[in-house]
Formats: C-alpha cells, structure tokens, sequence
C-alpha cells in the first residue's frame, strides 16, 4: 500500500462510468459530474484538516493529481489543499 508524506493524501477514484452496447461495440462515457469525486484512502502526517479523514468522499481540483498504479487498482496523490469539498 502507498503511504502518503508531508501534507498529501491518496484517494481512489469511484468508478462512475456508464456503459453502453450498441451491437458488439461497448461505449464507455464518465459523467462530467462525478469526474473529480474520489474517495480518501490514506493520509500523509502533516494533513491538518479535520475535516478530511480516511473513507471521506471529496471533490478535489482537476489537474492537480498525480496517478500511482498498483495491481488493478489507480490511485491519486493530491496535496490536501487542492481538495475542495467533503461530500457528507
């Protein structure tokens, strides 16, 4: 598992695509509304906010992430401020 340092947290992006079969051919489309909802996994030391805990559902900022791959599983490292909401 990836342990997140300094002020960043690791969240795991919801699977909110949708697909659809036309024939043979599969269509997968992600709503725009749910692009940047993600889910807290781990935190690093010196995240403050009390309001961001592990199994948190956040909003965060679009380009401000970075992609870790481990097995089947994509994770995000985004530094806490770039988190803009708790969804509760």
């Amino acid at each position: 598992m990836i342990k997140p340092l300094k002020n960043y947290c690791v969240l795991k992006k919801e699977k909110v695509a949708e697909e659809k079969k036309i024939g043979s051919i599969i269509l997968t489309t992600t709503k725009k509304d749910d692009a940047n909802v993600a889910i807290i996994i781990a935190l690093g030391e010196d995240v403050k906010n009390e309001l961001l805990k592990v199994g948190s559902k956040v909003v965060y900022k679009e380009y401000s992430t970075t992609s870790y791959k481990e097995g089947d599983d994509e994770y995000l490292l985004i530094k806490d401020e770039d988190i803009l909401a708790v969804i509760e």
